[in-house]
């Protein structure tokens, strides 16, 4: 990469992220229904066909913190070590992030991240943004899988929804009032138990 393509590229990035925090701003203040695209377009500083250059979506100007989850299950799949079954992989995967605390697993009493669950989990059409991210991400884990048949895109399904379900379950604990270290070994533990019963029906 030359010189000015990669300053070109981190420019790209800052006005992204520019972008997109200044949205989650003024979500978080006023709502994501009371806030127009245009309205974040002047407080970003930048035009509305710029905006949408890099968001499409309004929704994705929330939703993009977790476009590189989409393919984070695929990518440890396909990268696991020789002689660690894929479940095994995940289910390593996963309880690390519970251990580091990683706001995609719930597990995380950050007051800013529970602030941005609750926009999330609180405004529906965020939710459903979500759920289409969800499908992308079961449609990558079933390509690493075995290359996408019914069977692949079956047994993502199961995998991708179970670790929502704990995910949103240690949010919803955590949201209620304890704290991430009260909720850590029943979310161990869960999450023990979930990835057990997918290796007794899905041989991985």
């Amino acid at each position: 990469m030359s010189g000015e393509t990669g300053l070109r590229e981190r420019k790209k990035q800052r006005t992204y992220r520019t972008i997109s925090e200044t949205a989650i701003a003024l979500f978080l203040e006023r709502g994501f229904d009371r806030v127009s695209v245009a309205e974040v377009a002047a407080a970003a500083e930048v035009s509305k066909p710029t905006l949408f250059r890099y968001f499409p979506a309004k929704e994705d100007l929330v939703l993009h913190r977790f476009a590189d989850h989409r393919e984070e299950a695929a990518r440890v799949v396909a990268g696991r070590p020789d002689g660690v079954g894929a479940l095994e992989a995940l289910h390593r995967h996963f309880t690390g992030g519970l251990l580091r605390r990683d706001p995609v697993t719930g597990l995380s009493d950050d007051p800013d991240v529970l602030a941005f669950h609750r926009l999330l989990y609180g405004t529906p059409a965020l939710v459903a943004r979500l759920y289409a991210y969800q499908r992308e991400s079961e449609a990558a884990l079933a390509g690493a899988l075995g290359g996408g048949g019914v069977q692949d895109l079956i047994a993502a399904g199961q995998i991708v929804a179970v670790q929502r379900i704990l995910a949103e379950e240690n949010w919803r604990r955590i949201e209620a009032g304890e704290t991430a270290g009260a909720v850590e070994p029943d979310a161990l533990a869960a999450a023990g138990l979930a990835f057990q019963r997918l290796a007794e029906g899905l041989p991985l």
